[in-house]
């Protein structure tokens, strides 16, 4: 398998905005995922609505669709994107006291928004970090990782199939 270029770089290595010009608009599509693993009393206080900062996991949606926003202004050579929508679901699992969020990301234009989804993930997970460090300084964040992609040259990619590596 022959190694791609890295797009961000030109001919000397000097960092650049990669040009999308040419490239057609289409619907793009990203989804990420990652979680947050604490103690249970932690996920307890959060299910039961008992932390003190709050509704954790809604102030930590609206914190992921911000992020999404302005991931441009974030990860300097992302283009600022007019999204068309940013979904932000969370999944509690009690057996590995853990919080995973997945967020899910479009736009039409002319690059995709993987960057908008991973953004969107890490924000989350901190801000659920911020709001309960009080009680569990010991939070771990971990396995952040895009999970699908969709639109634009390179078509549908999903993690964990053959065609995805």
């Amino acid at each position: 398998m022959r190694a791609k270029n890295l797009t961000h770089f030109d001919a000397s290595g000097q960092a650049i905005m990669v040009d999308v010009a040419e490239k057609g608009e289409t619907h793009r599509v990203a989804r990420a995922a990652g979680r947050i693993v604490m103690l249970a009393s932690t996920l307890g206080q959060i299910t039961d609505g008992a932390a003190k900062k709050g509704d954790v996991l809604g102030i930590a949606r609206i914190a992921a669709i911000q992020a999404a926003k302005r991931t441009s202004d974030l990860i300097p050579l992302c283009h600022p994107l007019a999204l068309t929508k940013v979904s932000v679901d969370f999944e509690l699992d009690r057996t590995e006291p853990s919080v995973e969020c997945t967020a899910t990301v479009e736009t039409v234009g002319r690059t995709g928004v993987e960057m908008e989804a991973l953004t969107a993930v890490s924000v989350a997970l901190l801000t659920i970090y911020d709001m309960c460090k009080a009680v569990d300084r010991g939070m771990r964040i971990d396995s952040i990782s895009l999970v699908e992609k969709r639109g634009g040259r390179s078509g549908h990619w999903l993690a964990g199939k053959p065609s995805a590596r």
